[in-house]
Formats: structure tokens, sequence, C-alpha cells
């Protein structure tokens, strides 16, 4: 398989003619060789996309007749689900049953919400005598999406759906690891009747390759990022000297808390699913997992004897619950944070190596592990880990497991399992996170908003507040003449 840019309405090679492999994280076999973007094919996309602003319908089209292709996008997804998930699951690692009934359910959606959420948005206006004041909300313009390799077309599609619902055109550049799904969206786009240029897609590095431009070039109006908090910083820098605006969704640690009144039956495997879940590789993932101590062996006995049952393997199966890690590089880095935990003084509960057995030894896998015995001091507590690794804490007190959950750098989200209401209204008022999970975890509502505290981010989406981002709102103020 080929995989190029979409520049315009062509798909080109990079201009220097490089390429890099994608290969599936199962078994090493090559899934395709992939344009490897240079600043030049990155300045093109650019220009593609001001043009298409500048000169093109869509920032002028009504918003009900966007509307009406994204939502002819969103049902070429629909229809094209399985080969979607399939090529998800074979460049990501993630399973076949995630991907075909959560993730790519999930970008028709985001086509779908942020359509009709442009189309029915309100305007504010003030009658005030003479005075007629009223606000606008054209697009920003050009917009720059980065996106990650752990939900590579649901986060692409969460980045560029509202970009192109408010009249704003777009260059995405998927993750190198995961170019697969960017390309095969963008083609049915262009089917379903995208304007050429609205979307435009590179592929390739950071740094002084492709995504130099997409940061730094003064004609980009707006940057959303998700990824890493040390990348957000690099991205930060560059677009400040533009003063361009960024959305960066980046790293988290977050805390899920389980006090002794939890429902155990649903505490375990949502506890399950909040760590394990994506093989560990989920921002949002609750790593620190604080158990109240007077329920502390109950409920950790339960954990690890479900986690221990977890089904680990080819993530083309539906009966798997756990596929590969990403790449070598991340196994190793997951796996040195093991290490230290033991350096650490670390209890290793459960797992805590890679899989070599013939089933797994071709692949990148890492089986859930399990860290007890270390306080939130420790570098495995504070740091991201992005794998199936879990430290486990103990607490006695709701202010203790509140201090402890805010004692981090992150804010991204939290969890919280209790039958107190009272106690999870007060938890949720104090809790320094951009989302709080009460007995439950992953449940969505796309008018909230969306982000992190601390070093998990600036800035939110989903709703009016991507209304906002990819909007320039602008305050218009008519003196009427009095009638005669």
């Amino acid at each position: 398989m080929k995989v190029r840019h979409l520049i315009g309405k062509e798909w080109t090679d990079a201009s220097d003619g490089r390429e890099f492999e994608s290969r599936d994280p199962h078994d090493g076999s090559l899934l395709a060789t992939v344009a490897r973007g240079t600043a030049e094919d990155g300045l093109d996309a650019i220009s593609a996309a001001r043009k298409a602003f500048t000169e093109g319908p869509w920032s002028t089209m009504p918003p009900k007749e966007r509307a009406r292709i994204m939502h002819a996008v969103a049902d070429a997804v629909d229809a094209h689900r399985d080969e979607l998930a399939l090529l998800e699951t074979r460049d990501s690692g993630k399973t076949i049953t995630q991907a075909a009934h959560a993730e790519i359910p999930r970008v028709a959606l985001n086509l779908r919400f942020f359509a009709d959420y442009a189309a029915m948005a309100a305007n504010e206006s003030y009658p005030d005598g003479n005075l007629l004041s009223y606000t606008l909300y054209p697009p920003a313009g050009v917009v720059s999406a980065i996106s990650p390799w752990n939900a590579p077309l649901m986060l692409a599609t969460w980045k560029t759906a509202p970009a192109l619902a408010f009249g704003n055109t777009v260059v995405l550049k998927p993750a190198p690891q995961t170019p697969l799904t960017a390309q095969r969206f963008a083609e049915l786009a262009l089917e379903a009747g995208l304007p050429e240029g609205v979307l435009n897609v590179v592929h390739g590095f950071g740094g002084d390759e492709v995504a130099g431009p997409l940061t730094s070039d003064p004609r980009v109006d707006r940057i959303t990022f998700t990824g890493s908090s040390a990348t957000g910083i690099h991205i930060l820098r560059a677009a400040a000297a533009n003063h361009t605006p960024v959305s960066a969704e980046l790293g988290g640690k977050s805390a899920n808390i389980v006090f002794s009144d939890a429902d155990l039956d649903v505490a375990v495997p949502q506890s399950i699913r909040a760590i394990f879940a994506g093989n560990g590789q989920v921002c949002l993932a609750g790593s620190r997992l604080l158990v109240q101590n007077s329920v502390r062996d109950e409920f950790l006995a339960r954990f690890i004897a479900e986690a221990g049952e977890l089904t680990i393997g080819d993530p083309k199966d539906p009966a798997t619950f756990l596929g590969p890690l990403i790449e070598q590089r991340h196994l190793e880095k997951v796996h040195s944070y093991v290490e230290l935990a033991r350096l650490e003084g670390a209890d290793v509960a459960l797992g805590g190596s890679r899989l070599t057995d013939p089933a797994h030894a071709a692949g990148f896998y890492f089986p859930p592990t399990v860290l007890t015995g270390l306080g939130n001091h420790t570098r495995v507590a504070r740091e991201e880990i992005f794998g199936p690794v879990v430290t486990v804490i103990g607490f006695d007190t709701e202010d203790e497991a509140l201090a402890i959950a805010n004692d981090s750098p992150y804010g991204l989200a939290g969890m919280l399992f209790t039958q107190n209401l009272d106690r999870a209204h007060r938890m949720a008022a104090r809790w320094r996170a951009g989302t709080v999970w009460i007995n439950t975890f992953f449940e969505r509502d796309l008018r909230l908003p969306f982000g992190g505290e601390g070093i998990s981010g600036v800035g939110r989406e989903g709703g009016q507040y991507s209304r906002e981002f990819f909007t320039e709102p602008r305050a218009v103020m008519l003196r009427l003449k009095s009638p005669r």
C-alpha cells in the first residue's frame, strides 16, 4: 500500500521523494510505504488550504449546506466502517472490537454532531432602544490539526469536524505511526463532495520536517493538537511568534478513587477498563488507582484476578481485550518504568515483563501490570507511562484521597466510585481535572468542555467551546434611525 499526501485535489509524494514505513505492531509486517513530508510539503498544504478558504465556497457556504456535505461524509464512514476499523486495528494495534464498535462510529458521530451544532447554533442579539447589538461567528481561517496515534481517526475528526463545520479549511497531520485511516478518510470525504483544498493531509514528522510550517507559518490561524505535554511545549513556543491560538489536549496521570462504599461489581470492571482498555495507551487512563484502605484487600484481590484473565493477543480477533503496544521504542519505555518501579521499591503484583512466548514474541506485547507498595511521590506515580501499568495507592479519608489526586502536575481527568451522593459532588467540585467521571468511565457528551488543567493542556473543545476556538467572534453594534 502507498500512502501519499493530499494537497488540494492532488495525491502527491514527498517533494524530495523520501518515504517511511508503517508496520503492524502485532507481527511487524509491512502495511504501507508513506510519503515523508518536508517543510515544502507543509507550506504547499497551507497554500492549498488558504486558497480554498479565500477563493472557494466553503467559508461562505450556509451552515446547513456544509452540514449536508458533512453528513454525506459521515454516511460514507458508516458504509466503510469495517474497512476503516481493520485499517485502524492493523495500524495501531487497538482491538477490532474497539475500532469497529466504538471508535469508527464515533468518527461519524463527530462529523454529524458538529455539522448539526454549527447549523443550529444561536447567535446573541441585544436590542436596546435604537441600538441593536449582536454577535457574528465567522470562521477563523486555516487550521492545522495534529493528531496522535492512540485513537487515530477518532481524534483526527474530533479536530477536523468542528473546524470544517464552522467554515474553516484544514491541514491534517496524522501521527507517523498511524497514517492509514487518514488517507482513506480523505478519499471518502472527496468522494462525498467535500470541495478540494478544504481538507489537506500531510504525513511525516515534526521539527524541521512537515510539521514545522504547520505550527509556525503566519498563514495558519488556529492550531489544534493532541499529544504529549513535551511536544505541546514546542508547539506553543512555535505558535507564540505569530500569536496563533492553540488548543492542546496533552498528557495525563489521572487518579481513579475507590471508596469503601463503592459497588465493587461496578468499580472493579470499570477500573479494569479505565487502565487496560486501549492497551493502556489512553491519555485519560486511570493510571493512579487510589483505594480506601478498609476495602483495599478485597478490591485488589478482585481487580488482580480479573486483570489476569484478560485476553491478550491478535487485535483482529474479536475475543482480544489487549493488543500490542504501538512500537518497539514505546514498549521499551513502558518496560523501563516497571524496572524503575522495582528500584523504587514496588511490589509487582501482576505482569511486569514483555510477553515473549511464541504467540506474542513477534509483536510489542506487554501484559496488564499492577504495582503496589509505592507512594504518590514516586516517579511511576507522577509521570505518564502510557501503557497497561497501574500504580495502587491506599488512603483513609476523603480529604486524603483528594489531596493525593490533586498532587500532580497533570489535570486531565478523574474517576470516582462511591454511593455517597454528597461525597461525589464535593469531590467533583474540588478536583483539579478537566473531566470527572462518577461510577463510570469514558462516557462522553460532545456538548461538554473537553481538555485539561496544568500540563494536561490549554483550552477546551466541544460544543460552544469548539465554536469559540474555531471562529473569530465579532461584535456588531447598529444604531437604528429614530422613527419620524
